[in-house]
């Protein structure tokens, strides 16, 4: 299959996800819309991956081209491609399938456990995925669940991690993530990292960072579900 991703920052690449489609034999292609970089056309890809950012969806006056990125996931969604949004792009999905996003009541940054949801159960892409498990987290917004999706995911500060959509899903923790990712959010956003319920310190994050070898294995099999279910 064909993947291409929307990348919003230099230090938020694909990570696990350009290692799974690698090892797949999966091309790559990408828009780095922080260097200005053109959307490519809608026949040239199967499968859109769209990253996190620092950024508010609503930004729109700071970063232009957030109205031309959200119109091209639009027409994604409407071409029925796959479409995989995480943090960040888990919240533009939510916004263009018509659901608000606000400032969650608490940030979270850190290694915080997620438990699925009774619909989860019923998905084939995330049924197999443990009920609960630690991962990592990022953000300071969230998203009310889009109508027509089934709620997926929980945290016990966040009431919405996930969502499915047919052939849509977003998530707002990050299973992406590798050492190198977490130290280079470390390296560009340790401003973020105050005095919180749910936000780490630095060194809580830097002694469990041998989680993401465990969230590179429940990225693996979600990939892999969203792969045999859509990749036809």
């Amino acid at each position: 299959m064909r993947i291409h991703s929307l990348e919003h920052e230099p230090f938020e690449g694909l990570a696990n996800i350009e290692v799974w489609a690698k090892k797949k034999g999966h091309s790559i292609t990408r828009t780095l819309l922080f260097n200005n970089e053109e959307l490519p056309d809608m026949n040239d890809f199967d499968w859109l991956v769209i990253m996190g950012g620092s950024m508010n969806i609503y930004e729109e006056v700071k970063y232009p081209w957030l109205s031309e990125e959200k119109n091209f996931i639009a027409e994604a969604i409407a071409n029925k491609k796959i479409v995989l949004g995480v943090c960040l792009g888990s919240q533009l999905i939510a916004d263009i399938l018509g659901s608000r996003v606000t400032k969650n009541k608490y940030k979270e940054i850190g290694w915080y456990p997620i438990t699925l949801t009774r619909e989860a159960k019923s998905s084939p892409i995330f049924r197999t995925l443990p009920n609960k498990f630690f991962t990592f987290h990022w953000h300071g917004d969230t998203f009310e669940i889009p109508p027509g999706a089934a709620r997926i995911a929980q945290s016990e500060g966040c009431a919405n991690q996930a969502f499915q959509y047919g052939r849509v899903i977003g998530i707002q923790f990050h299973l992406d993530y590798s050492v190198e990712s977490i130290n280079l959010m470390i390296q560009n956003c340790s401003d973020e990292i105050v005095d919180g319920k749910y936000i780490q310190k630095q060194n809580e994050i830097v002694s469990q960072i041998s989680n993401v070898h465990k969230i590179k294995e429940i990225l693996n099999t979600l990939l892999d579900n969203m792969e045999r279910e859509y990749g036809n």
